[in-house]
Formats: structure tokens, sequence, C-alpha cells
């Protein structure tokens, strides 16, 4: 299924944007203008859009000078960083169990990647294409294959193993940097990004595998992804929640503070995609007030207090402007489906 709204874990943001602060460069500089805020990304399970993302690597390039900015974020990415795919890990079978894992939820990490797997020659090969833009995909390259090489020397506790690692793209002026993590089997101009590692790893037992905790780990991996899934758009998030909320419907700060965005960058997303907080809590209300009226006797005024309202008077010329009918004639309408809801 195809993903929309691509976005990126906030713990990554957040480690960035305290790499930045290490090399003097104040968080703020970084999200000026963005509507996301710390406060915001730190909230359990916060996510930061891939455009904002992007914005904040450009300018933590600009402003920090760093031009091995990708490797040492990389290289902060340990275990915890990635959360509940990074602690179901820890509890796999061997390493053989992890890449299978890390393939089936990788999205849940990097909506803006593409991986592979495959075993050969005694060797088992990771590929991985970027979707960022060509000026940015060494960036994505080192964050990817840094955390990938920092993950698997903390689940095998051995922080001298050998890689090769091949990136489609010139030697850079720091390769000694790349040679520091990577080790001396660097290969650059190659036809595409991968990295290899022997196959006899794949069956090292690790030390705190727990198949029992393994399963809820994946349980939750497979709610995240299903979620990310879905039509990722803020209206059909926006939808979603106020669908479950039926009978309390929130401030439009309440709705963008559930769904870890700032009011203001909430604003800003829904008008890009056409419409507003208003006309969304308007199209859920009329769903909700029109199954009332057309699957229960309740009273009118009963209705109209369900749906937000005190006073009947204000619901009638709401529904009536919604739907273009009287609560009445809905009623009374002989199918819902003659019931024009929008």
């Amino acid at each position: 299924m195809a993903m929309h709204s691509a976005s990126t874990p906030a713990q990554y943001t957040l480690i960035l944007l305290d790499l930045a602060r290490q090399r003097g460069v104040p968080p703020e500089r970084l999200l000026e203008g963005t509507g996301v805020t710390e406060a915001d990304m730190a909230k359990l399970g916060a996510r930061v859009p891939e455009e904002v993302f992007s914005q904040v690597v450009e300018r933590a390039y600009g402003l920090t000078g760093d031009r091995a900015l990708g490797l040492h974020l990389g290289k902060r990415l340990n275990l915890s960083a990635h959360a509940t795919v990074g602690q179901a890990f820890m509890t796999c079978e061997n390493l053989e169990q992890v890449l299978n894992f890390l393939l089936k939820y990788y999205r849940i990490l990097a909506q803006a990647l593409e991986l592979s797997y495959v075993r050969r020659d005694g060797r088992c090969w990771i590929t991985a294409h970027t979707l960022w833009q060509e000026e940015r995909r060494e960036f994505s390259y080192e964050v990817l294959f840094a955390a990938f090489v920092h993950s698997i020397n903390l689940l095998l506790n051995n922080p001298a193993l050998a890689y090769r690692v091949e990136f489609p793209y010139p030697e850079p002026e720091y390769v000694d940097e790349y040679r520091e993590l990577f080790g001396d089997d660097l290969h650059f101009m190659a036809h595409e990004a991968r990295i290899s590692l022997p196959e006899q790893w794949l069956e090292v037992e690790l030390p705190s595998s727990n198949p029992a905790l393994l399963a809820l780990y994946e349980q939750e991996c497979r709610r995240l992804l299903a979620d990310l899934e879905e039509d990722g758009s803020l209206t059909e998030q926006t939808l979603q929640l106020l669908r479950k909320l039926e009978g309390h419907y929130p401030q439009m700060p309440q709705v963008a503070d559930m769904l870890s965005i700032s009011p203001r960058t909430y604003r800003r997303r829904l008008a890009a995609e056409d419409t507003s907080f208003q006309q969304l809590l308007d199209q859920v209300r009329t769903e909700h007030a029109v199954h009332y009226l057309r699957t229960t006797r309740l009273p009118l005024a009963s209705i109209a207090f369900m749906v937000g309202f005190n006073d009947v008077s204000n619901f009638r010329r709401a529904f009536i402007k919604w739907t273009g009918r009287t609560p009445r004639e809905a009623r009374e309408s002989a199918t819902e489906s003659s019931i024009e809801t929008l």
C-alpha cells in the first residue's frame, strides 16, 4: 500500500538538535518557522513530517559546518533511539531474525528509504535506495549505514566487526571518518548503496533474546505500521480521531496536541490540504447526527447535545446548512443514502 505524508520518528530530530547544540547552534534556530517545538517532539510516539526533518537537516548543515553530519547522527542512533523497533531487535534470537524484522518494519523508522536483503556467496547483503533528493542522498546513506553498523555492533557486543560498504557517489573529503566507522573495505562510485556482512554472523545468538517479549513488540510494530500505511493525510488523521471521540468534540488545540503537532503547524497543514478543523468537525458531527436520527428515537434536544449543541434551534440551523434538510426530514427519509451529509 502506498504511503502518504511521510514522517520520521521525533527522536531522530531531537538527537540532531543535540548535535547542533554541541556545535554552538541553539535548537530554536533549526526549528524556526517549522511550527514544531522540542516539547512537541518529546511526547511519546511523536513523529516529525519529512519536510520538517529535511528543513532541519539543511539548516544543521549550514549552521554547524559539519560535513559529516550524517555519519555523526547515525552513530548516535542507538537501539533505544529506534523505540519499539529497537527494543524488538534486542529480543530477537539471532541476527538473522533481526534483519528479517528490520525488513518487515523499517518503514516505521524511515519512510523515505527502500531496503532489500539477500544472502549470496557466503555474505548477507542489505541494499538501500533513498527517496530523498539528489543533493542529500549522501546524508541519507550515511545515517542509515552508520546506524546499522552501530546497532549490529551493540547487538553482537563487538565494536571491531568488519563490513563491506558501497556508496553510489564519489569519495568525500572526510573519508577518514568513513574508514573509522566502517573499516577499510569501503567502496565509492558503486552501482548502488549496500552493506554486507559474513553469513556466519547471522547465527550468533543474542544474549537478550526473549521470544515472548518479541511477540509483544511485533504486535505493536504491526499496529504502528498499519497506522502509517493508511492514508497519512492530516485530514484523514483528524477525521479518524474525531470519529473515535464520538460525543466528545475537543477544540482545535486539543486535537493538534493529540496528533503531536503545534496548533500553528496543524492549521497550516490543513490549509495545504484545502480544509480546516471546523470543516472536518462539522463533517463528523453531521455523520453522527444523521446516525442518531436514523437509528434512534432520541429527542432532538438529546441529539443536539450529543453532537455539541446546547440549543436545539442552533442545531437545526446547522443541520440544514450541513445537509440541506431539516432533522425531521432526515429522520423520516426512507434511506440514509438519500441524505446528503455534506
